[in-house]
């Protein structure tokens, strides 16, 4: 262990020297790359003096109970000894999660696309539902939510509704929300009582930096229009809106949410540069998951990943296979269990894959 972490340190060491050089200050892409490991790196170094302090104390209780002189003080290194001995398998675990080989994109922010599928008004209803459990985890993460655009139900909630998330280690947390999630519960629109099963499909990018896509201008069709929905009359009487439509992919993204055209245009321009970054990472995701015969984020949009049963009270994750009878408060917001029991079972996925790294 101490061996693989000499080597952190080599490169903690190296990361640290390279910041603070103007060539690379001056170039803007790598300097937020070696920000980011820098910012990593620190983590494990700080595991790594606790780990050599622990070590130390172990051999130097070690031989304090060895030599046996002094009664009262090989009662103290008995102590000393059963902490050491209990805190560095710990610790070991910890650093071998951390070790693993960081994706770089779980740092970026997020781009997030919520759409109503089958089940007519109530799958709208359900988006709208979704939308509001996403804003309350968000809120409680500290993270900052904007909505980009928008297409409301015609009984309540949302047709589609994108919205970003700015904050720290946004993408790495949401990603595992891409997919299908169901609900089977009675509809406001049902007269008879019955449990009907609808669908909505969450997809969350990677915020896109515009260093890592380049759009050439020619390539965009930009439409201007009138926005719909509230912000009272400038927003529903001027040409505010912006679509994008990106010709060599068809890719389309658009903004209606702020007032001003241009801010519009810029909040659009970063959807489409990360569906186009999107595009290419998921092709990675795939070949990944295929690799590592991973369930818990294979780049399949169109897997059914989770259930909300109202009537039994019961959230379950399909993947691995969670289940929790606590639909209330998930639904309101409370899903860091389940995200820290997929992370955890991705990293558990990495480990014995990288069983040569650790």
């Amino acid at each position: 262990m101490l061996d693989k972490l000499q080597i952190v340190k080599q490169r903690f060491d190296e990361v640290s020297d390279l910041i603070i050089q103007p060539d690379i200050i001056s170039d803007q892409k790598r300097y937020v790359e070696l920000t980011r490991e820098y910012k990593d790196l620190r983590i494990l170094m700080d595991k790594r003096n606790a780990y050599i302090e622990l070590t130390n104390n172990l051999k130097e209780a070690e031989e304090i109970i060895s030599d046996g002189s002094d009664p009262e003080m090989v009662e103290m290194a008995k102590m000393q000894y059963d902490e050491a001995k209990e805190g560095i398998p710990k610790l070991e675990e910890e650093i071998k999660v951390l070790l693993i080989p960081k994706d770089p994109e779980d740092a970026k922010n997020a781009v997030v696309e919520l759409r109503a599928g089958t089940g007519g008004d109530e799958a709208s209803i359900f988006a709208g539902d979704l939308f509001r459990m996403y804003t309350k985890y968000c809120e409680s993460k500290g993270w900052n939510v904007s909505t980009v655009d928008f297409s409301e139900g015609t009984n309540g909630g949302f047709k589609e509704i994108q919205f970003e998330v700015a904050g720290e280690d946004v993408y790495g947390t949401l990603k595992f929300e891409a997919g299908v999630h169901r609900v089977q519960r009675v509809p406001q629109t049902e007269t008879q009582g019955r449990v009907h099963t609808s669908a909505a499909t969450v997809m969350v990018f990677p915020e896109a930096e515009e260093f890592d896509v380049e759009i050439d201008p020619k390539d965009v069709r930009i439409d201007y229009f009138c926005s719909s929905g509230p912000g009272g009359q400038s927003v529903n009487t001027t040409y505010s809106a912006v679509r994008l439509t990106h010709e060599p992919t068809g890719l389309v993204a658009q903004c209606q949410d702020q007032k001003s055209q241009h801010k519009n245009k810029e909040k659009a321009f970063k959807v489409l540069r990360s569906r186009l970054y999107d595009l290419e990472l998921a092709k990675k995701q795939e070949e990944d998951a295929a690799k590592r015969g991973s369930m818990v984020s294979s780049g399949d949009r169109s897997a059914k990943i989770r259930t909300y049963n109202y009537p039994q009270g019961r959230v379950t994750d399909h993947r691995i296979g969670l289940t929790l009878y606590d639909l209330q408060n998930i639904v309101n917001g409370d899903i860091q269990k389940i995200i820290d029991e997929l992370q955890l079972a991705e990293n558990t996925e990495k480990l014995k894959a990288s069983d040569d790294v650790i």
